[in-house]
């Protein structure tokens, strides 16, 4: 194992799966990249409007990346030389790509455990990763908010 992708999203399950990520891939000698995914900026060429009629929205998405690449850093600092990375889209499609990218060997991310309800009507990254990956796929159940 050369090569290890933690998905994170900034929620409950983050520190466990960032820890996680980090134990193994010192115990492997292991490269770890963290990655974080942020929806793109919504389009309204839908209604007939130009993304520039909009430029609180490029603003906004901006200031976004910027916090989000502030708190990625912040979660790679636990392992030092870790790659962190964002994403934008769909979090299953970035994050196949990404694994593609850089070749990773095992993908770590978060569970939520919103129930089955919830899992049927808004999907799940964890499911979706486990039923589609190509590389194993290992699912850190999110623990109790602090």
């Amino acid at each position: 194992m050369k090569k290890i992708l933690a998905a994170v999203d900034f929620s409950n399950a983050t520190t466990g799966v960032v820890g996680t990520a980090a134990e193994m891939a010192k115990a492997f000698g292991a490269e770890l990249h963290l990655l974080h995914i942020i929806e793109p900026e919504p389009t309204y060429t839908a209604y007939g409007f130009t993304p520039d009629e909009f430029p609180a929205i490029h603003t906004f998405h901006a200031e976004t990346r910027k916090r989000a690449q502030k708190t990625l850093d912040d979660a790679a600092s636990v392992f030092p030389g870790a790659f962190t990375h964002l994403g934008d889209g769909s979090p299953l499609h970035v994050i196949e790509e990404k694994v593609k990218e850089i070749g990773a060997d095992l993908v770590i991310l978060g569970s939520h455990g919103h129930g089955v309800v919830a899992s049927l009507l808004l999907g799940s990254v964890a499911e979706g990763m486990i039923r589609k990956s190509l590389v194993p796929t290992l699912v850190i159940p999110a623990g109790k908010p602090e």
